[in-house]
């Protein structure tokens, strides 16, 4: 026989626990007829229609595939019986019997018999034959060497596996382990994959991906499709913007405009002047904003939701042009306006270090992935980096950056976003050394990077939001307009479920909010009597959103729900009433 023989000591042979076996089991649909009452009183199995019959309101739907597609998740479930049962009432097998006996013969381990049925099956692509055959025979090399069957595993590498005559570099690797059996590890296969049952399991997973779906279907297939249906329902829901656990099978998916926060909860009124950034911490449970002022200000979202102040920090002698969280929100970065960087305890309010270069202003800050270096532009153009002690560890000579403009570190710390000129964006690959540009037709006033580092979200001088991707070949993906910027600085951001929305401060002192698939404008957000300077989305609660404004206010955004609850903000020890009004 083609199967590995059992000729060996009790101690060598593999054994299976019982749950083992059972999980075997499990991957074999029953095939004998189920006796006692319950398969008595079941309906004989269906005439045969023919395996065009359609199903379903609009016909789409092949009832051979359906009915198959329903045994194959009803097994994968743990519902054998009922698996069966199915199989028996409708007439249609889940496997025709000649793949039934090549499943089974693949799980007793008998490789000669199966790759033999491997032929028979009818498969038209040779490929497909010699791939599945090479996976067959390369698990019965290593249930060889495993028993110590040497000469049988290099007869079954020489007269079988070779003369298939692919995957050559897997040949060699194979050879290989009969040399060295630690060239095992190193192919990532151990003793323990080998001698557990679940190993030709593993292998019948494999040969299941292989060979085409009318023939072994694929596992798991009616949960894809039903993911799949529930994928394009949420894409196009533009108000999306709860969890997936949102979503149901019982009704077709769609949200209102109430997912969007669109109500003022809260308004923040600590700082004295002009209030030019702010930014969620990256776990959403702080906020940081910068003024005119010449301060910045950590404030604590509480459990309740609720924003309160937590430390209020001084000690910059020009304004705080913006604020950068470390990547574990322990600490923050302020930067002046060509001016100096100071790092602050977030916990403390404490002022830990003093980052400044003689004769240089520094404009704009970021941390590094491992929260040990930090960055800035120069306003002579250049890009240094720095340890925590401030000792200066590299730094990039030429027009890297402009006097005023924002910066950006992709996650893995390879790639350094900065203006370069007016018009362009540079994206410097550090490890490379190579730079990349984006190029606009009109002057860039900020940007801002998307979490998943894929997408550049840019600021234009012309009132319009460009949306460009980055992750590949740099292409413009969409625009979004409506908003006003005429004098100064405005910056949008991503925020919402997934990123799917773009929100923006505006000079007509309101807050506009796109869906960022469609570019459709989805709302425009009164309140502010000033200038919003500047936006940022909640990352850890998509129902959250903060503005910042010239009127010296911080306003937080939620629900429009009825009936909400009043908070009372607690802002410079005045405490402000908002019941959900403007």
């Amino acid at each position: 026989m083609g199967g590995v023989e059992d000729d060996e000591p009790p101690t060598k042979r593999v054994k299976a626990s019982s749950g083992e076996l059972r999980s075997l089991l499990n991957y074999l649909p029953l095939t004998e007829p189920l006796t006692g009452s319950l398969g008595d009183s079941m309906a004989r199995p269906l005439p045969s229609q023919g395996d065009e019959e359609m199903v379903g309101t609009k016909g789409l739907i092949k009832r051979v595939e359906f009915v198959r597609i329903i045994t194959k998740a009803l097994y994968t479930l743990g519902y054998e019986k009922s698996g069966a049962l199915l199989e028996q009432e409708s007439g249609i097998p889940l496997h025709p019997s000649m793949v039934n006996l090549f499943r089974q013969q693949v799980l007793g381990g008998s490789w000669d018999e199966s790759v033999a049925t491997l032929h028979k099956i009818g498969l038209s692509d040779e490929t497909i034959v010699k791939s599945a055959s090479f996976l067959i025979l390369e698990q019965k090399f290593f249930e060889f060497l495993e028993r110590d069957k040497i000469m049988d595993a290099l007869m079954t590498l020489r007269t079988e596996i070779a003369p298939l005559c692919i995957n050559t570099s897997r040949v060699h690797e194979l050879s290989a382990c009969i040399v060295s059996p630690s060239r095992r590890l190193l192919l990532g296969v151990s003793s323990q994959d080998i001698v557990n049952a679940n190993s030709r399991l593993k292998l019948l997973e494999k040969l299941q991906k292989l060979l085409p779906p009318t023939v072994m279907i694929p596992e798991r297939r009616l949960e894809h499709l039903v993911e799949q249906a529930l994928d394009v329902q949420r894409e196009a829901c533009v108000f999306h913007n709860s969890l997936d656990s949102a979503l149901s099978l019982y009704s077709d998916h769609q949200c209102g405009k109430d997912q969007i926060p669109s109500r003022t909860l809260q308004v923040l009124q600590a700082h004295r002047d002009e209030v030019w950034y702010l930014q969620f911490s990256h776990n959403g449970k702080y906020l940081a904003s910068s003024s005119n002022d010449r301060s910045a200000i950590i404030w604590e979202v509480n459990e309740d939701g609720g924003v309160s102040l937590k430390h209020t920090l001084t000690g910059h002698q020009k304004p705080v042009l913006t604020v950068s969280w470390s990547p574990d929100d322990r600490q923050l970065l302020t930067c002046g306006i060509e001016e100096a960087i100071r790092r602050w305890d977030v916990s403390s309010g404490e002022c830990l270090h003093i980052y400044e270069k003689a004769g240089v202003g520094l404009i704009s800050c970021g941390w590094l992935p491992d929260g040990k270096r930090l960055f800035s532009g120069m306003n002579d153009k250049s890009i240094c980096m720095w340890d925590l002690d401030g000792k200066e560890l590299e730094c990039w000579k030429g027009p890297r950056t402009l006097k005023i403009s924002d910066m950006a570190l992709t996650n893995d710390g390879k790639r350094i976003i900065t203006m370069c000129r007016e018009n362009t964006i540079l994206l410097l690959d550090r490890d490379a050394k190579g730079d990349r540009l984006i190029e606009e037709d009109q002057t860039i006033t900020s940007f801002s990077l998307s979490r998943d580092n894929k997408f550049l979200l840019v600021n234009l001088l012309n009132q319009e939001i460009h949306l460009w991707s980055i992750d590949g070949d740099i292409k413009l993906v969409s625009k979004y307009k409506g908003h006003k910027r005429t004098r100064f600085v405005i910056r949008s951001c991503f925020g919402g479920f997934d990123q799917a929305f773009i929100a923006s401060g505006s000079e007509d002192s309101q807050v506009y909010i796109w869906h960022r698939g469609t570019g459709e404008l989805l709302e425009t957000l009164p309140g502010h009597s000033g200038a919003v300077n500047c936006v940022s989305w909640n990352p850890a609660d998509p129902h959250m959103l903060a503005s910042a404004s010239d009127d010296r206010t911080i306003r937080i955004w939620g629900l429009n729900r009825v009936n909400l609850k009043r908070k009372d903000t607690y802002s410079n020890g005045i405490i402000h009433h908002c019941n959900g009004g403007i």
